[in-house]
């Protein structure tokens, strides 16, 4: 597969962001560096009053001490602190990061994470468990084109039928065939960002190794699912009944415009207002939040 222009440009902009950012944090610490160093090395001599110059030493010494108008008081005794002893603070310590297994044996490695960001929802029977990040790298690298590779989905279809409802000689989608995507929806949208996030940076070698795999230059996956994400954002939630048309065993939009849209945008119309409006709501918050 080779890269549009439009991923070049991209690139280029993420990137230029990116040194941005890098350069703006080094001048900042060279501005603290250069205040540190004028402090530490600024001269500290006391200055001599007025009161202080115009004093001056005899030039030999008295054989008797100089008598003083009063009597000098002893100090008296200051009580002795004795020190408390501090408590030791425990230091936290950071886990060891697990390592990671090569790409070739990693799929045992990431189904025990994804059953794990599950929180207890029995997500067994929806994946496929063979070849997981490879199929996984591939899926996204057909949404950001706004296409679906249904062969290398991470997870398996619905086994709830499609259905359709006639009314008055035209065909509609029946909404309940939404609730096929609930299941799908409910996971998505009941993950812990914080927790999904560490997973997705603790596997993201295996991801960019993956992606390497397909021949892109100048690109790299957290781009790519970047650009995956837009398009989804992108879809269009659609509150009224949608009117199809049979074409042999199959089914397509009547409206042009939705028959237009990538199939990716499709699968979301497909999954039903509810379930696209949970989806969107979790990739908004995630954006963001995605390594650059």
């Amino acid at each position: 597969m080779q890269v549009n222009e439009e991923d070049r440009i991209t690139h280029g902009k993420q990137v230029a962001s990116s040194n941005s950012i890098v350069w703006g944090l080094a001048l900042l610490v060279v501005v603290l560096a250069g205040g540190g160093w004028y402090y530490l090395t600024r001269d500290e001599t006391p200055q001599q009053s007025e009161e202080q110059a115009a004093v001056s030493l005899p030039d030999t010494a008295p054989e008797q001490p100089l008598p003083t108008e009063a009597p000098v008081p002893e100090p008296e005794p200051q009580p002795v602190v004795t020190p408390q002893t501090q408590p030791a603070v425990a230091t936290p310590t950071t886990p060891p990061q697990e390592p990671l297994p090569a790409l070739a044996e990693s799929d045992k490695f990431v189904h025990d994470k994804v059953v794990k960001m599950s929180d207890g929802m029995d997500i067994n029977p929806l994946l496929n468990e063979n070849d997981m990040v490879r199929q996984f790298v591939v899926f996204v690298d057909n949404l950001a084109q706004g296409e679906l590779a249904r062969k290398t989905s991470p997870m398996k279809a619905p086994t709830q039928k499609f259905t359709v409802s006639d009314i008055t000689n035209k065909t509609y989608l029946d909404p309940d065939s939404y609730h096929r995507y609930d299941v799908y929806a409910d996971f998505v949208s009941g993950l812990n960002d914080e927790q999904l996030l560490a997973t997705y940076k603790q596997m993201l070698p295996l991801l960019d190794k993956a992606f390497t795999e397909l021949g892109y230059p100048n690109i790299t996956f957290n781009q790519r699912l970047q650009q995956a994400i837009k398009v989804l954002l992108a879809t269009p939630i659609i509150e009224e009944p949608i009117e199809l048309c049979s074409i042999s065993v199959n089914y397509k939009f009547v409206d042009p415009k939705l028959e237009a849209l990538p199939d990716a945008q499709k699968l979301l119309i497909r999954m039903g207002p509810d379930n696209t409006r949970k989806l969107k709501k979790v990739l908004r918050r995630l954006q963001p939040l995605l390594p650059q």
